[in-house]
């Protein structure tokens, strides 16, 4: 017999809505294929890092186009998965500058999608990896602040991604949703 309660994306949402993990249930948690997880406190370096690639990309992106979006939910249904990576660039709809006052992004408005780790970097590689994947999330990094790396996954494929490349030093990086954008990882380990 199972001891894991399996929850609906949908059921996720609601408990959010009537505030199920607010006021003196306050948790910061997220949805994993079914299962709610506690997340880990953010330290020092991981704020820095996330500081740095959010400047980053509000000096890169064009903002008419693209929605810079940090430590916020994701919206994935073929996993009933809610993650919140820590940077993702999406699909800004020309309809509406507050599009995702209503919805979180689903992963065919993902353009990047960024996790930064250290103490997460097991999680992150591992069951995000697969559920980004399976996603069809196709630029996918790993911030790797305990190896000073950038992780970049492409080309998903099942629960995997095709494609892994490290980037060190001043080896130039750029999303694939914006080729005239460069970031060197020394800019982040310095």
């Amino acid at each position: 017999m199972s001891t894991i309660a399996h929850f609906s994306l949908d059921h996720y949402e609601h408990m959010i809505e009537v505030g199920a993990f607010s006021g003196e249930y306050k948790k910061h948690v997220e949805l994993i294929r079914g299962e709610i997880v506690t997340m880990n406190p953010i330290g020092p370096s991981h704020s820095d890092v996330l500081t740095l690639l959010t400047d980053w990309s509000y000096q890169v992106v064009p903002l008419a186009k693209m929605a810079i979006r940090g430590q916020q939910p994701i919206r994935i249904p073929v996993s009933d998965s809610e993650p919140e990576p820590d940077l993702i660039w999406a699909i800004h709809h020309d309809d509406s500058k507050r599009y995702y006052s209503k919805r979180h992004p689903e992963p065919h408005e993902v353009l990047l999608l960024v996790e930064v780790a250290d103490s997460s970097l097991e999680v992150d590689r591992g069951a995000k990896l697969g559920v980004y994947a399976e996603a069809g999330i196709g630029d996918y990094w790993i911030v790797n602040l305990i190896d000073e790396q950038i992780e970049v996954y492409r080309n998903p494929a099942g629960r995997s991604y095709q494609e892994k490349t490290i980037f060190r030093g001043d080896t130039p990086l750029q999303p694939l949703a914006l080729s005239t954008a460069t970031i060197q990882p020394s800019r982040l380990f310095s």
